[in-house]
């Protein structure tokens, strides 16, 4: 095995977190052929830098990212911090000489996505985008049903990701709920990427977008004792189209905060005149196929721990979260060392920069009120 691809991380929150699992059992990808460990970790709170103490792998923790990216011992930085700060933080990683994992969106707007892309190229390092879900086996049956060419001629594409967390207005105002840190685009931005990332990787650009967009809420409270403005999109539904054969089919992209009932539950359905696939996380063992014969039929298909990647866990069991992030941890430094192989990857820079060009045309069309373009 070679030298071990050495991690580091900026932002120990839920995901910096998620990554010092998903390394330090990194084992459990069978016959991987690259190692990967967790090394060092910033994080401007010294309560999450204490978290870390445990992971024996660690060897600095530190308050500055700059300590952290100047490292020599340092090959990959994945950075999770609000979206405010993406740009100059992954603008700094690149031009320290070190590779980027980033989180979704990429930049808190089109601009700093653009900027942020710009600087990827003249660096040359290697850099994707943080996107775990489509690693899921159920997800990745859709995508090889799609690959088979047994949809036939397209009829609809309907993707999303629905949480139901915010319709208790007592739940305290957080950075996701205010533009000047999450970003005019709101929801989309905290959730499109996850949405638009199997689509995207399909091929299917959209060409226009109509948008329904919602704000429920305008204020929560601020952990002091009193109320906050929230002024970002809650939810958000942008009705789309894309060429496929000479023709156009409806692309449906459903991200939401306020959906009743919806614990984290991301879905993908994809029609054809002669089969048809669907998969949600609401039941991660199920698997639905339609088949056009005599009798129209969808039937439902068990699906185990059947990853992009081998592990350890047994075939008849279900995967959860942790293993899509290993799955997704693992297609990056995969994709890194050139042995990717045909198998789905991560959010590449151009998909997460045509990304910010949906939200952009998407808050066009909520304030024209009719569809808009997509630039670019």
């Amino acid at each position: 095995m070679s030298k071990p691809v050495s991690i580091g991380v900026i932002g120990g929150g839920l995901m910096g977190r998620e990554t010092a699992s998903a390394l330090g059992r990194w084992f459990a990808l069978d016959g991987f052929p690259i190692k990967a460990e967790l090394v060092a970790v910033c994080d401007i709170a010294e309560k999450v830098r204490e978290w870390f103490r445990q992971v024996p792998t660690v060897k600095l923790i530190t308050a500055d990212y700059k300590e952290l990216i100047h490292e020599p011992g340092i090959d990959v930085v994945y950075v999770a911090v609000p979206h405010h700060l993406h740009e100059q933080i992954y603008i700094d990683v690149l031009s320290a000489g070190k590779d980027l994992f980033a989180e979704k969106p990429f930049g808190i707007d089109l601009s700093a996505a653009l900027n942020i892309a710009r600087v990827v190229d003249v660096s040359a390092r290697f850099v994707r985008i943080s996107s775990e879900l489509p690693f899921l086996p159920g997800a990745q049956r859709v995508i090889q049903f799609v690959k088979s060419g047994a949809l036939g001629k397209l009829i609809e594409v309907r993707s999303g990701f629905w949480h139901a967390s915010d319709l208790d207005p007592t739940k305290p105002v957080n950075w996701k709920r205010q533009v000047a840190t999450c970003g005019e685009a709101g929801v989309m931005a905290d959730l499109g990427m996850h949405v638009m990332h199997i689509p995207f990787r399909m091929g299917w650009k959209p060409k226009r977008v109509y948008a329904q967009l919602q704000k429920v809420y305008s204020q929560r409270p601020d952990g002091k004792g009193g109320m906050a403005p929230c002024d970002t999109w809650d939810n958000a539904m942008l009705h789309t189209e894309f060429d496929s054969d000479g023709a156009e089919v409806p692309m449906r992209f459903e991200m939401k905060r306020l959906a009743p009932g919806e614990t984290n539950t991301w879905f993908i359905e994809i029609l054809g005149v002669d089969g048809g696939a669907r998969f949600s996380t609401k039941k991660p063992k199920t698997l639905w196929i339609f088949e056009r014969g005599k009798e129209q039929i969808w039937k439902k298909i068990d699906v185990g721990h059947a990853s992009v990647f081998p592990t350890v866990t047994g075939g008849i069991f279900e995967a959860g979260f942790p293993d899509c992030f290993l799955q997704m941890w693992g297609a990056f430094v995969a994709e890194r060392a050139g042995i990717l192989e045909g198998r789905f990857g991560c959010v590449t820079p151009d998909e997460a920069v045509l990304s910010h060009k949906v939200f952009a045309a998407a808050l066009a069309s909520n304030e024209s009120r009719r569809a808009e373009p997509v630039r670019g």
